[in-house]
């Protein structure tokens, strides 16, 4: 059964084609990432979907009555009330419903039977469509996304742009629709309210298509990758880790496909030339009508290393610097009317690569701007070494004015620099044509970031200082940025809440908590598992306290959990069924697949290649889906175990 589909939809803006031809089935519990470098139209997919975008050719639709919930990356809230009414506004036919209630029940001793009936159906309706714990709901999904209790009775008007973006995934995660859009969901979050989006969308019960450059959170919500490739959509059957390594496989079988086709029209070619005035004229003339004929390959291009092809080099110049890079020995961090930190000791030594990580506004940037000079301690003093050349990237970018060009922002750096060796230089940061002409204040986030990186790059730097240095880069853009700071021989200070980068670039860690500034050696994924050691560890201490007495609140308590069981088990059974379905479909598709691959094929090598792939992909699904289904059988026979 298919729950939404693009049919051979075509659709792009002037100048850019964004699907031709493609075609893509969405079914119940799918977990898809949509992936590809910026410009490849990923956001447009999904608004093909929600409905906000129609296709200039070709069919999207969500089938029968599915509903569908659409987190767009830029937020635009409008209207009156509060945080708490935000998060209602989507349920309003319940309050309804539920006012409905009310006046009927003030007629209930007189009554009419059609008043009664009706008041029985509302109740049922009310109760199956989650009336009575909604509000329980939302206040909890506050919490989970990083807001707080208090905010809930915030005006609309006094909310951040981070703020607003964590709302707003409040409210399509309220909402539960079979099918959830979410795009970039893990925007301002901090680590530990990604985590628990990865636990909620791990327990979703309907399907989602997320579009992400966190490649961790990929890794660990989605089951399948969809790719947009030359305008169609590649569909991978693996999580992301094994996507990465079958895409270039993948690749490198086009490349030996095109190659053996190449070879093949060369030889015919040449046989033509040599024997199309001779005695084997026929044979000639059939062979050249054969490669009229033929559908030609085009050499394979990996888009995703073409969009990662920015020349970044961090340099050193040498001089690495003295042993201690920063010294602030007992500093209080933040402004006069609102400390952070108050006595905390931070040095940082030559070679060292730290990491700076915390929840939302709890500082991070603060410290890594006090530790550069940008902000003066409250209290202690920060103090370079001998020979540190500091570069330091802001999150913000305001190093950059809106009203400069590409050009002119490079030569405030270096003003000997002519208009050509400049065009040439912003040339190795993919700005071509007359990007160099345009202004700031036209440039996408990813544009920014690549012209203040290449501003930093303009001098040799032994200490580098990242804020979020990853926000607004693509997937190849990151990966590029991590292979340039894996090769830097300097002193690293980052601020990141990407893990993935995290994990690969920092030894050192410098973690904002609640009792406040504590150092861990170790990337972020040691810290992690070193919290999950603690916490286990604190559990036995839990479970010997005496059991507590049987309340009106316990009483509820287990009324609520037992229906959470029920509602848990009602998930699991759905999830078996729905995924022995998928396996029998699979099953059709992939004997109807393997018939056609032993027909005779008539030399179309082309077509041939593209079934084998069909198979070969088919097959995996297969394989993926039989083992969801026994770990999705077993968990449902370990929790009919447990009653």
């Amino acid at each position: 059964m298919s729950l939404a589909q693009f049919a051979d939809v075509s659709f792009g803006y002037p100048g850019k084609e964004i699907l031709e031809g493609a075609s893509l089935l969405i079914r119940p519990g799918d977990r898809l990432a949509l992936l590809g470098p910026n410009g490849t139209g990923k956001s447009t997919v999904l608004k093909l979907l929600a409905g906000s975008l129609i296709p200039d050719a070709g069919d999207v639709r969500v089938l029968g009555r599915f509903t569908v919930a659409y987190l767009q990356q830029s937020q635009q809230l409008s209207g009156d009330g509060t945080v708490l009414d935000a998060l209602l506004e989507p349920f309003a036919h319940l309050h309804e419903m539920h006012d409905e209630m009310l006046r009927l029940e003030t007629r209930l001793g007189a009554a009419e039977p059609a008043e009664l009936k009706r008041y029985g159906e509302l109740q049922e309706r009310y109760r199956i469509e989650g009336g009575y714990d909604i509000e329980s709901r939302v206040r909890d999904l506050v919490l989970e996304v990083g807001l707080t209790r208090g905010d809930l009775g915030r005006d609309l008007a006094t909310l951040s742009g981070g703020e607003r973006g964590r709302l707003e995934l409040a409210k399509v995660l309220a909402r539960q629709p079979d099918l959830l859009l979410l795009d970039e969901p893990t925007n301002h979050l901090d680590l530990d309210a990604i985590e628990r989006l990865e636990a909620r969308l791990g327990e979703y019960p309907g399907a989602f298509v997320l579009v992400s450059h966190d490649r961790t959170f990929v890794q660990r919500t989605c089951r399948e990758i969809i790719e947009i490739e030359d305008a169609k959509f590649v569909r991978y059957a693996y999580p992301y880790d094994q996507y990465v390594v079958e895409r270039d496989a993948r690749l490198e079988r086009a490349r030996i496909e095109y190659e053996r086709q190449k070879e093949h029209v060369e030889k015919t070619e040449a046989f033509i030339r040599k024997n199309l005035a001779g005695q084997n004229t026929k044979q000639a003339q059939s062979r050249r009508r054969m490669l009229a004929k033929l559908e030609r390959l085009e050499r394979p291009e990996d888009n995703w290393q073409l969009a990662g092809k920015i020349a970044l080099k961090f340099s050193s110049g040498g001089d690495l610097g003295g042993k201690e890079i920063i010294r602030a020995p007992n500093i209080s961090v933040g402004y006069p009317d609102r400390p952070i930190l108050e006595n905390v000791t931070v040095n940082i030594y030559r070679g060292d690569r730290v990491g700076i990580v915390g929840p939302n506004g709890c500082g991070k940037s603060t410290l890594a701007k006090t530790l550069v000079g940008e902000l003066p301690p409250l209290a202690g003093t920060v103090e370079r070494g001998a020979g540190v050349r500091l570069g330091y990237f802001d999150q913000k970018l305001s190093t950059l004015q809106e009203g400069r060009t590409a050009i002119e922002e490079i030569q405030s750096v270096r003003n000997d620099l002519s208009p050509e060796v400049v065009r040439s230089y912003l040339a190795r940061f993919r700005f071509f044509g007359d990007d160099p002409f345009r202004t700031v204040r036209g440039f996408s986030g990813g544009e920014r970031s690549r012209l203040a990186l290449a501003k930093m790059l303009l001098f040799p730097r032994n200490v580098l200082v990242m804020d979020e240095p990853t926000n607004h880069l693509d997937i190849p853009a990151r990966e590029t940025l991590e292979h340039a700071l894996d090769d830097f021989d300097g002193t690293l200070l980052v601020v990141s809440h990407d893990r993935y980068f995290l994990d690969r670039i920092c030894r050192r860690l410098l973690v904002f908590t609640e009792e406040g500034l504590r150092g861990h050696t170790g990337n972020y994924s040691d810290w992690r598992e070193h919290q999950r050691r603690r916490d286990a560890s604190a559990q036995p201490e839990a479970a010997a306290a005496p059991p507590p007495r049987l309340t009106q609140s316990s009483t509820e308590a287990i009324r609520l959990a037992k229906k959470e069981r029920e509602r848990q088990q009602r998930r699991l059974e759905r999830l078996v069924a729905s995924l022995e379905e998928e396996i029998s479909r699979v099953e059709g598709e992939l004997a109807t697949l393997r018939a056609k691959l032993g027909q005779d094929h008539g030399g179309d090598w082309k077509k041939l290649h593209e079934l084998a792939d069909q198979e070969r992909d088919l097959d995996a699904v297969l394989g993926k889906r039989m083992a969801d289904w026994e770990k999705a059988s077993a968990e449902l026979q370990a929790f009919l175990a447990t009653e």
